[in-house]
């Protein structure tokens, strides 16, 4: 397995993503990990830091889309950045998953218009890591991609999500639920109230019904479905959680879940290709963990069993 990692995203690029390399390089000893930047610095680096650079492979960029550039312009402009060599890897099969921590809208460009969306999907999504007040971790998608939504876009999130929950999360036939504001059917705007009605005639899936905004953390759903627009106003509001006890000087080891360096990345959820994004602030230790969940999903070959699933649904889901 070859890992690709853009070395030049994120805020703290080259140092903490090479640095996160290293601390996973002897985590996955099946994996090559494929370094794809500044050669010189990614080599001074890690031999800096007690590293043997033989023990990675090197691509070479000279070019970096920048985190305020227009995604699609920038793209396409630059066809020597970090970012559009890793996805130009990906797509000829010389890496079998590419990682960044870079420009996320470029990410999503290079996506949807170099590995392409998986045939029957009509919008990718991206899902956060939901740890449960009993233990474990759920699912809420999508949580920024998809501002607006239609209601056969959110039953293809629950396909999505119940997939990644059973074969990357190992949760066996995931409860799946929509996010509303009662848990009666009827509750809830024309989206949701539509897309319950998707939802309960679904195969595939075990759909248990709405949920509320305060279900999040308990167990009543393993994955929880919503628009774009909502799901990242909820997952900014947890992330604030890890902030304010930290702040305030708590140790709870339940907050402490909410970390996003304990979990890296997230993967583009509907897409030919295993491609994994990362918040631009991550550090050595994000980096480290986004690179092991990498390996998970590329050993749970998950768009091949996504392209399966939205296979035998096309029909259905374009009713």
């Amino acid at each position: 397995m070859r890992i690709g990692l853009d070395i030049m995203g994120g805020d703290y690029a080259p140092l903490e993503i090479t640095l996160g390399a290293l601390l996973a390089q002897p985590l996955l000893t099946e994996v090559r990990l494929v370094l794809i930047g500044s050669e010189s610095a990614a080599r001074k680096i890690i031999t800096e830091n007690q590293g043997n650079p033989a023990n990675f492979d090197f691509v070479n960029s000279i070019d970096v889309i920048e985190m305020h550039e227009h995604p699609a312009k920038a793209f396409q402009q630059k066809p020597n950045s970090s970012i559009s060599i890793g996805f130009h890897l990906l797509k000829e099969g010389k890496i079998d998953a590419f990682c960044s921590a870079g420009n996320t809208g470029a990410m999503l460009v290079g996506s949807m218009f170099s590995v392409k969306t998986i045939q029957g999907i009509m919008r990718p999504a991206i899902s956060t890591l939901v740890p449960k007040e009993k233990g474990g971790y759920g699912l809420l998608l999508d949580v920024g991609v998809n501002a607006d939504c239609k209601p056969e876009n959110l039953q293809q999130f629950a396909m999505l999500g119940s997939l990644y929950a059973e074969h990357v999360c190992h949760i066996p036939n995931p409860k799946v639920a929509l996010m509303s504001i009662g848990e009666e059917d009827e509750k809830g705007n024309v989206l949701t109230q539509a897309a319950n009605q998707l939802l309960k005639n679904t195969s595939g899936i075990n759909f248990v019904g709405n949920v509320e905004g305060r279900d999040l953390f308990n167990d009543k759903a393993d994955v929880i479905v919503c628009d774009g627009f909502t799901g990242n106003i909820m997952l900014k509001l947890a992330e604030s959680f890890y902030s304010l006890t930290t702040k305030r000087k708590l140790k709870d080891e339940y907050f402490d879940k909410f970390n996003f360096e304990s979990y890296g990345g997230t993967p583009i959820l509907g897409v030919n290709g295993t491609v994994m994004i990362a918040h631009g602030i991550s550090n050595a230790t994000a980096v480290k963990a986004m690179l092991v969940l990498t390996h998970e999903v590329v050993a749970a070959q998950l768009p091949q069993k996504i392209a399966s699933a939205i296979a035998s649904q096309v029909p259905q889901a374009n009713q």
